[in-house]
């Protein structure tokens, strides 16, 4: 339960003021509505997502952070009702704010509710919106945030830290990718191209729903987070700089190739893309889930066509997915702190940026803020 404490007026926070720059401030806390709440942030996850966010200025002032955990300070009667929580109770919260009413919504498919579009104008998202919006606590990287009515939030299982309760997003993305929308499961083989967060928790769902090979490819300089690949269950591991991952993959199935393939690389486009079609079996499956930094020209539609491929993009998360993620947690069946490797201050939000983006020698794989330290 919370520990009764004198109650805040203030949060401070690291808002991002420009491309690449971040103050602390206080902001008020607000009045907490019959149907909302306030969450006391213990950690808060870096998307790769926040990198590019954080190299535009465009969209700010604002409170970047949106893999938030944290335990529910104040909480209105209404949203006690809906949620079903109390004050006290450790939670995970979802970036989206879903209207709850559209085809989607009612589908359980909220994550391509309008309202949860961050290009659209108007639209409210955790880690996105501004400080200009009251009440100004949307993001994470703060020691409060605003729990709007429409929040998405998950109970954090009995035993599991908020530093790893805050892996829950990019986990719940693997199973999606993989299980969920890639239809991962035993006998299958799974390639993962990018040994970053979300190919590493591909690599875990994958590996959870039975899959009998998984394969991960990276680069030579991506070592670290290939050893990481085979601590979490993948079977082989290729540094595609360094040996050729098709030849891995015929090798490895004797020629039969592999049932999914998923793409989470940051680089190229064609030669990724199409590389990957080549490492699928007929009526395979390719997912796409990495935005490719130049137009995809060249593409293998033939190729495509020629062994039925089904190719799909992939992006998000389902509450089901989310769930998952926390069960395996709950289960200490996989040693996550080897993907949780590091964690900074509310006054470290620009290093952990920048380091999340790679500015930095140092490797990393999922950086957490954790805003009392």
């Amino acid at each position: 339960m919370l520990v009764s404490r004198p109650r805040a007026l203030h949060s401070v926070a690291a808002v991002q003021t420009a491309p690449k720059a971040t103050e602390l401030r206080e902001l008020a806390l607000p009045e907490i509505p019959d149907d909302g709440g306030l969450l006391r942030v213990l950690a808060a996850g870096v998307c790769g997502s926040d990198v590019p966010a954080y190299a535009d200025g465009s969209r700010g002032p604002r409170i970047l952070g949106h893999e938030n955990v944290g335990i529910i300070e104040r909480l209105g009667p209404l949203a006690r009702e809906r949620w079903g929580v109390r004050e006290g109770d450790l939670v995970a919260l979802e970036e989206y704010l879903p209207c709850g009413h559209c085809a989607d919504c009612r589908a359980g498919e909220y994550r391509s509710c309008l309202e949860t579009d961050s290009k659209r104008a108007g639209a409210l998202r955790y880690g996105t919106t501004g400080i200009d919006v009251p009440p100004a606590l949307w993001g994470g990287y703060s020691q409060f945030q605003y729990l709007h009515p429409r929040s998405v939030l998950h109970r954090v299982p009995a035993g599991v830290a908020p530093r790893i309760a805050a892996l829950a997003l990019p986990l719940g993305n693997g199973f999606q990718w993989a299980v969920y929308d890639g239809g991962a499961g035993p006998g299958q083989t799974v390639v993962i191209q990018g040994p970053g967060q979300q190919g590493l928790a591909c690599v875990i769902a994958a590996k959870a729903a039975g899959a009998k090979t998984v394969i991960v490819s990276g680069l030579a300089r991506d070592e670290q987070r290939l050893d990481v690949a085979r601590k979490l269950g993948a079977d082989r591991t290729v540094a595609v700089d360094r040996e050729s991952l098709g030849g891995v993959v015929r090798d490895v199935t004797d020629g039969a190739l592999a049932d999914l393939v998923i793409d989470v690389s940051s680089g190229g486009a064609q030669e990724v893309v199409n590389g990957a079609l080549e490492l699928i079996r007929k009526r395979g499956t390719l997912l796409v889930a990495a935005y490719k930094r130049r137009a995809l020209d060249g593409f293998a539609i033939d190729t495509v066509i020629r062994q039925q491929i089904t190719l799909r993009g992939v992006r998000g998360h389902s509450f089901r997915s989310v769930e998952t993620a926390l069960d395996l947690m709950a289960r200490g069946t996989v040693p996550l702190e080897a993907m949780s490797t590091h964690a900074f201050g509310l006054d470290g939000v620009d290093h952990a940026l920048r380091l999340a983006g790679g500015e930095f020698e140092e490797a990393a794989i999922h950086v957490t803020v954790t805003p009392w330290s």
